[in-house]
């Protein structure tokens, strides 16, 4: 048995540039001068920005940093972001895109929908614009929303497998009063679903809750801790300890509980396109889309991905970004299946996210910025959650139908090349 190539190329490597000595003193801990670490500040106001950037310019950040980070406007609405972040010294400033119109024909998302990207990954905004002219060449997408379930899975250790059978048979006779009690944290949060799962002396509870018009993040994490106060102080079977989440909701995480179950909004999306609109818009043909993705799903089974798709995470990622979504639940988000089949007049195509997190109202989605973004998609405020799942899942169709198309007629590189590098200022913004 060899040692691969790999390891000892990476190890020839670092013995170039370190002694044995060397990498004992780089990685053993370090107890001199050990820097203080700023104190935690949870409000923002003009004043407090200046007072953590005199601190960091003492560190030896540089003013040039400061310049662009605290610029005067967002030094001067600095209380609006009060309740999103501690230590504010700033706002990062990403480019924001825009494509469409692109018709939706929804049950809750019924239009024509402008949808801005915040992305610094050139020719994502144009492949997702080329999808929204394909789609809408084909009389718009078809997209339902088909459940909404958020999870938390709060667990309890006891002291024997008896103890936790006694302990579930207790929990299935208090159904009215854990409802009543998770309720009491919220008024548009609701616990639809309760499944207690054992392993020995642990007991995992999962935890589904229907959120509203919010992702509902902070919502089932409030409302399942209640619901765990109840437990402890009513439950005959005391547990040895108990932890509020036990990894188990897959919370930004993927996992395959969360492709089964579903974790947040659950959508799918369709369009069928022609052989003239696959080859006049995509510049490829319904017979070279198809064979590539039988291959690339074939490629996604030999890698072990969960599920089956080019890249939701781009299209997700950019619009969580222009519209106040918790950006580190693409991880979960952006698992799906993408699908296609040929059709006497050309082909169909779908993609199913099962675990959108997104929501028009709280978290993010009230900062100036995204919530211009979501008034430029007309789904600012509540009322619009499942309008809102139903035109993401749309976007994602798009972008998966350009990017397959790119790839399968040979124009993916080329395509970036042409612009991601040496692009002139004024390129042309005609479709």
């Amino acid at each position: 048995m060899g040692i691969s190539n790999r390891a000892k190329n990476f190890l020839d490597a670092l013995r170039e540039k370190f002694t044995i000595d060397d990498a004992k003193e780089h990685l053993s801990p370090k107890y001199e001068n050990i820097p203080i670490t700023l104190r935690t500040v949870t409000r923002s106001s003009p004043s407090i920005i200046e007072r953590i950037w005199r601190q960091l310019l003492k560190m030896g950040v540089t003013a040039e940093a400061k310049t662009e980070l605290a610029d005067p406007f967002t030094v001067q609405s600095a209380e609006n972001y009060q309740a999103n972040i501690e230590n504010m010294i700033g706002t990062v400033k990403i480019p924001v895109g825009v494509i469409g119109p692109l018709r939706v024909n929804g049950l809750h998302a019924n239009g024509d929908y402008l949808i801005p990207l915040a992305t610094t990954e050139a020719a994502l905004v144009a492949s997702y614009n080329r999808g929204a002219k394909a789609v809408n060449k084909a009389g718009g997408v078809t997209v339902t929303t088909l459940a909404n379930t958020v999870l938390r899975s709060p667990v309890f250790r006891f002291e024997n497998i008896l103890q936790s059978g006694l302990f579930i048979e207790w929990l299935t006779r208090q159904e009215e009063e854990l409802i009543k009690a998770a309720q009491s944290t919220t008024s548009h949060g609701k616990l639809i679903a309760l499944t207690p799962m054992i392993d020995a002396e642990l007991v995992y509870i999962l935890c589904g809750f229907s959120t509203g018009d919010a992702s509902g993040q902070n919502m089932v994490t409030f409302a399942s801790e209640a619901m765990c106060q109840y437990i402890l102080e009513h439950c005959p079977i005391k547990p040895i300890s108990w932890f509020l989440e036990g990894n188990l909701s897959g919370d930004k995480k993927a996992s395959f509980l969360s492709v089964m179950k579903g974790r947040g909004r659950k959508a799918t999306a369709q369009v069928e396109l022609s052989h003239t609109i696959v080859e006049s818009v995509l510049g490829v043909s319904v017979e070279q889309f198809l064979e590539y993705v039988r291959i690339a799903n074939l490629g996604a089974l030999m890698a072990g991905q969960i599920g089956a798709q080019a890249h939701y995470a781009n299209g997700l990622a950019a619009l969580f970004l222009a519209t106040g979504q918790d950006v580190a639940c693409v991880s979960e988000t952006s698992i799906g299946f993408t699908r296609a089949e040929e059709t006497e007049n050309g082909l169909k195509f779908t993609v199913t996210l099962p675990n959108l997190i997104v929501g028009t109202v709280g978290g993010g989605t009230g900062l100036p910025s995204q919530k211009a973004g979501l008034e430029l998609m007309g789904l600012k405020g509540s009322g619009h959650a499942n309008a809102f799942a139903e035109v993401a899942a749309g976007l994602i169709l798009c972008g998966e139908l350009s990017l397959t198309a790119a790839v399968a007629g040979g124009q993916f590189g080329m395509a970036h090349m042409r612009l991601a590098r040496g692009r002139k200022t004024n390129a042309s913004t005609r479709s």
